[in-house]
């Protein structure tokens, strides 16, 4: 089912969280925020709308990092009634579409409900002080063709980095929903 996101309530706080990688590395909202932010992106391996931004996610990700943003994806799908989400696939998926940041299991769902994610992709960009300032979608390309896309997430945090305040008008994500249990 296509779901948007909602309408970002702009200044919430960034949820606390602890999760595990694959191999069973904990990963927190905390050692993750860099000094100019946080990105958190809810992710799976199935969904046709990540698997068409996932390159694209990537080349993005590593622009946020350079400029001091931390990184992180997230998979909260039920992956026993979604078998292509299983931790054991994460990592291959992620080598695929050359993303680095960590891949976290969201194995209860508490954390997803925690962001209020709905869909895959979901994006929620935090500022230095672990604010909300970006709840919207990748870019303009979507699942078509990305030549001459406005990157939309890459250049809100960008400007968020350099001291702008949140883009007034946030275009919403778009993508599969959430497969909850």
């Amino acid at each position: 089912m296509l779901l948007e996101t909602p309408a970002p309530d702009l200044g919430s706080p960034a949820p606390d969280f602890a999760l595990k990688d694959p191999t069973g590395k904990t990963f927190t909202r905390d050692t993750l925020a860099r000094p100019n932010g946080l990105m958190v992106a809810f992710i799976c391996n199935h969904c046709p709308y990540v698997v068409a931004v996932a390159d694209r996610l990537a080349q993005d990700f590593q622009a946020l990092e350079d400029a001091g943003i931390g990184t992180v994806l997230i998979n909260s799908n039920d992956f026993s009634a979604y078998p292509a989400d299983a931790p054991d696939r994460m990592p291959g998926f992620a080598a695929q579409h050359g993303l680095t940041s960590p891949y976290l299991v969201d194995e209860s769902q508490d954390v997803a409900r925690a962001f209020g994610a709905v869909c895959t992709p979901d994006f929620f960009g935090y500022g230095p002080d672990l604010t909300l300032q970006y709840r919207g979608r990748l870019d303009d390309a979507g699942r078509g063709d990305a030549t001459g896309r406005k990157a939309d997430l890459r250049d809100a945090m960008l400007a968020l980095a350099a001291g702008a305040a949140a883009p007034a008008v946030q275009m919403p994500s778009m993508g599969c929903s959430l497969k909850w249990r």
